[in-house]
């Protein structure tokens, strides 16, 4: 069958196999949901002190929206930002338009080798097809006349209202209790971006005290990409990710969840940092330059200010909150510097990749922490680097990447294998190896704990779609700590965590999955000052439906059930139903969501989470123990093209106590309830 004869068949069969551009955006929003509550899950239970803030994900996933990628024209790093495209699926999109030509539709996704229909529904919002007119070279001249003319503009103001008195704003806190954040940005298309940031925590003060000029926290941004041979320049705040992000990685983490099906974590190099996330970030420039084709080279200088405790010239602690709501928080501000430069070069074949990165990073002063314990061989010191080594194989079914790095202390590898069966049926294979003395302060990768250190195990996982509308996943994760962590007072601890999903989607608009999850660690007996240790064993039984009609009306319902066991005490019991239901009013551009949910727990150790729809660009994944409910109602506004309003309420109410919280976070009463408000202006 010849190529223009099969574009009428795949249209007259598309209702059959496409979702709608609106539906897969729903389902990618549904899919993020997900993975905020996996990675919520997995932050708390590791007591990491380090939440991944999703803003500059979620404003470059919305950009992408706006502004589809033409996959006439696509590159493979314009791909490769999206985590649901695999190798081998870039690879064959790329050589299909080399091969074939240009695209004339959409539907022509479907005659590309292993495009199977889930990656199909994630892709279609963020591209489009579109005839290709004479390019010329670049030049600076017409681009940046362009981005006068045609520039966009986007203002976004944000302010949340307690309805609650913490105890802190007695005789502690220095400010008031709103939070209000301002952001100014400018784009022209993929090339230009400049912005401004600033933010006001709660309980901080405004243009008084230690913020005389205004503002707690101040941004400034300034990217250009795709400016000939100069691939990106970064001016003042952004962010670094190369390789599997043993050496750097400021980038958002994927849970395990996600790692069982055939999503692909890759370093983005360098990105622009707009959110109001005050620590994950550099400031100075970067700059990345392609030297032929093949091979680019990229180099970074950072120089800024960070809080923490001095005692006698030395650095004990690094404050990583943020906040800056009391006397003694404030007197942890700025108090020391840390610079940092590095680079790395890269060289992209047709199926090889291989890079290099370095950093090399000092303090002005010795950070010399306590190290006692499960953090004896943790980072101490004012000078450290790191080095690595990253690599990149495909071939037919199989790739391969990895990346191995050595660092003043210790070593990491991580090594990643993938082989798709056939089309819908990928497996995956994860091997990590983390020293316990590996220091590196900017790596996130994959792994159990929070950080690229004392951790080995094996990672397993498989997918696979063997009859219509239905979707399986599986994964098993080995791991072990070679030296103590917290709450584990001995070496060569162990554990296992299993994850069995269904997924049955037999409409466009219905879905519903079903997910078991089993964890076994071993954790301190209480009261023995780690005397005994003995084994706990969490199960996580959870039930989501989604259905939507007419892309006016929608569903989601939400079952979970925790079990959570260990020999020093009974078992604990958790469980919580969501009900959500999102509504567009006919004739208006009103949009408004209502989520209820009662939830119940016998402790902390059987919490439970429930994922919200936030503001603009933000995701909010709380967790609760206790007995009670949460209401939540979401309303957004389209007054018309330029201005945008969106108002959030949530309430908290306990059931099985009078007081919420602790210390100078205490709520005097059983009710937690607040309003936040957003406006957007674009021209």
């Amino acid at each position: 069958m010849k190529r223009n004869q099969l574009f009428w068949l795949i249209s007259i069969i598309n209702s059959l196999f496409i979702i709608p551009a609106c539906s897969a955006q729903n389902q990618l929003e549904s899919l993020l949901d997900d993975v905020l509550e996996d990675l919520s899950v997995n932050n708390d239970i590791n007591n990491s002190v380090n939440e991944q803030n999703w803003e500059n994900e979620l404003e470059e996933l919305s950009v992408r929206l706006q502004e589809p990628i033409n996959l006439n024209v696509a590159t493979r790093e314009q791909l490769e930002q999206f985590p649901f495209l695999t190798d081998l699926q870039i690879e064959y999109l790329l050589a299909y338009v080399y091969v074939h030509g240009s695209m004339k539709t959409l539907y022509e996704l479907q005659l590309v080798e292993d495009m199977d229909k889930r990656t199909i529904q994630y892709l279609l919002p963020f591209v489009c097809v579109e005839e290709i007119n004479n390019r010329s070279s670049f030049q600076w001249k017409s681009m940046l006349k362009n981005a006068v003319k045609y520039g966009k503009h986007e203002v976004l103001t944000r302010m949340d209202i307690p309805f609650y008195k913490r105890k802190g704003y007695e005789h502690t806190y220095l400010g008031p209790s709103v939070y209000n954040s301002v952001k100014y940005g400018f784009r022209y298309s993929n090339r230009l971006y400049v912005g401004v940031v600033a933010e006001k925590d709660a309980g901080e003060p405004f243009g008084a005290l230690h913020n005389r000029y205004g503002y707690d926290y101040y941004s400034f941004y300034l990217l250009l990409q795709n400016c000939g041979r100069l691939k990106t320049l970064s001016v003042g705040n952004y962010r670094l990710s190369f390789g599997q992000g043993l050496v750097v990685s400021t980038d958002y983490l994927m849970g395990k969840t996600i790692y069982a099906s055939s999503f692909t974590s890759r370093g983005k190099g360098i990105k622009k940092h707009s959110s109001t996330d005050e620590v994950n970030y550099f400031r100075g420039v970067a700059t990345t330059v392609s030297l032929t084709e093949k091979l680019n080279i990229s180099s970074f200088y950072s120089h800024r200010s960070m809080d923490g405790v001095l005692t006698d010239g030395e650095i004990t602690s690094i404050y990583k909150a943020g906040l800056h709501r009391s006397q003694k928080e404030a007197d942890k501000k700025d108090l020391f510097t840390l610079q940092l430069t590095g680079g790395n070069i890269s060289y992209q074949q047709s199926h090889i990749h291989l890079g290099i990165t370095g950093i090399y990073y000092v303090f002005n002063h010795p950070y010399e922490p306590e190290l006692t314990g499960y953090s004896k061989y943790n980072l101490h010191g004012n000078q450290f680097y790191n080095l690595g080594i990253d690599y990149a194989y495909q071939w037919h079914r199989f790739s391969f990447q990895g990346e191995t790095a050595k660092g003043k202390q210790g070593w990491a590898s991580l090594n990643r294998f993938q082989y798709s069966l056939m089309e819908g049926t990928h497996l995956v294979l994860i091997q990590r190896f983390y020293s316990f003395d590996y220091w590196a302060m900017f790596a996130h990768s994959f792994g159990e704990g929070s950080t690229v250190q004392n951790e080995q195990g094996y990672y397993l996982g498989v997918e696979t779609s063997p009859f219509r509308y239905w979707n399986f996943l599986a994964s098993c994760d080995l791991f072990s700590f070679p030296w103590k962590k917290y709450r584990i007072s001995k070496t060569g601890s162990h554990g296992i965590d299993v994850l069995i999903q269904t997924t049955f989607s037999p409409h466009k608009n219905l879905s519903m999955y079903l997910k078991y999850r089993y964890k076994q660690k071993e954790r301190d007996l209480s009261g023995t000052k780690g005397s005994i240790i003995l084994p706990i064993y969490h199960h996580q039984l959870r039930y989501r439906l989604n259905y939507s009609l007419n892309e006016v009306l929608s569903f989601r319902t939400t079952l979970e059930y925790n079990h959570f066991y260990s020999q020093d005490k009974a078992a604990s019991l958790g469980y919580q139903a969501t009900g959500m239901i999102s509504y567009r009013l006919p004739g208006t551009r009103l949009f408004a969501e209502v989520q209820g949910s009662y939830f119940y727990t016998d402790d902390y150790d059987s919490r439970v989470y429930i994922s919200e729809k936030g503001l603009l660009y933000t995701f909010y994944t709380p967790s609760f123990q206790g007995q009670g409910f949460r209401c939540v109602a979401h309303f957004r506004y389209n007054f018309n093209e330029h201005w945008m309003f969106i108002t959030k309420f949530g309430e908290t109410t306990y059931l099985n106590r009078d007081e919420i919280g602790s210390g100078n976070d205490l709520i005097r009463g059983n009710k937690k309830a607040d309003i936040q408000m957003q406006l957007r202006i674009k021209f």
